[in-house]
């Protein structure tokens, strides 16, 4: 259920997907950018059947934050006040960033239970261990977090799994080549056996900028040539047929529109593997 679907200057539609296994209300928030709009926009299609402030406290069981970007915990600082008690999941670096910058007193309010006093002890921090599965309170889910590197700063994936199947959000990620890194690499490696065996249900990934972005100002992003490239890496380890038809859901698209549409046109053209893409749109349902 996507909440807020871009990257970007609008506050309205920033990266947050709410997350359930099927014929279930218990859901998690993969990242926070935007909520209660999404949730607003969510309730007007129909998705939901109850007022947005019921599902923000009663449906989302707990917060996994990819990285401490504002563009993706600016929904969960903001509807902090009117929020149920519930867990925060992410990597230490991305917990301590939220605990010493956001939840402040001098930023906003501790909401949190660890950090200034007073704390408000509304929120606990998880702190991830990468490629360990961990339990998701409240919920018949498990995840499994996987680092990434977005320029400077370490991002996060999230294996989540419900039974025998699995769902797979990357969070703002650059390609290994350009970020000298091998974090992409071995997350395909990770999920390759399940992609054959048919449990992956989809990936969730970035594509920021149209292919005429120089690789110089991708700041960890993807292109869909950069994305491309990466999916061929992928298919080298799974075959390219497990691949035709396997749910590709873009995430963070950077506005100006003309952008959008330039990207969006280019991955088509560019998916000679044959993927299901998927692009979503803000407060309407995707089954996977």
């Amino acid at each position: 259920m996507p909440l807020g679907i871009k990257g970007g200057i609008d506050e309205s539609n920033l990266s947050a997907y709410m997350v359930a296994a099927a014929g279930t209300n218990d859901y998690i928030c993969l990242d926070a950018g935007t909520l209660h709009y999404g949730i607003e926009k969510a309730v007007s299609n129909k998705v939901f059947n109850i007022p947005a402030e019921q599902v923000l406290k009663q449906y989302i069981k707990g917060y996994f934050i990819s990285h401490a970007h504002l563009d993706h915990v600016s929904g969960l600082i903001i509807n902090s006040p009117d929020d149920s008690a519930k867990t925060i999941y992410g990597l230490a670096s991305c917990l301590q960033t939220i605990k010493t910058h956001y939840f402040t007193w001098e930023s906003w309010a501790n909401f949190a239970d660890e950090g200034e006093t007073p704390l408000l002890k509304k929120y606990h921090y998880q702190v991830l261990t990468p490629d360990s599965s961990m339990a998701i309170k409240n919920t018949a889910m498990s995840v499994k977090a996987f680092p990434l590197s977005h320029s400077n700063l370490q991002s996060t994936a999230f294996l989540v799994n419900s039974k025998d199947a699995y769902i797979l959000y990357l969070g703002d990620v650059g390609p290994d080549e350009i970020e000298k890194s091998h974090t992409l690499h071995a997350l395909w490696e990770t999920v390759a056996p399940l992609i054959k065996s048919k449990k992956l249900k989809g990936i969730m990934i970035e594509t920021s900028f149209p292919n005429e972005q120089p690789d110089k100002t991708l700041f960890g992003h993807l292109t869909p040539n950069w994305l491309m490239k990466e999916m061929d890496d992928l298919a080298a380890l799974t075959g390219s047929d497990a691949l035709k038809g396997f749910n590709l859901v873009i995430t963070h698209v950077k506005p100006p529109q003309v952008n959008i549409d330039k990207l969006k046109a280019q991955l088509k053209a560019q998916n000679k593997l044959g993927f299901n893409l998927i692009f979503p749109e803000q407060g309407r349902k995707i089954e996977l």
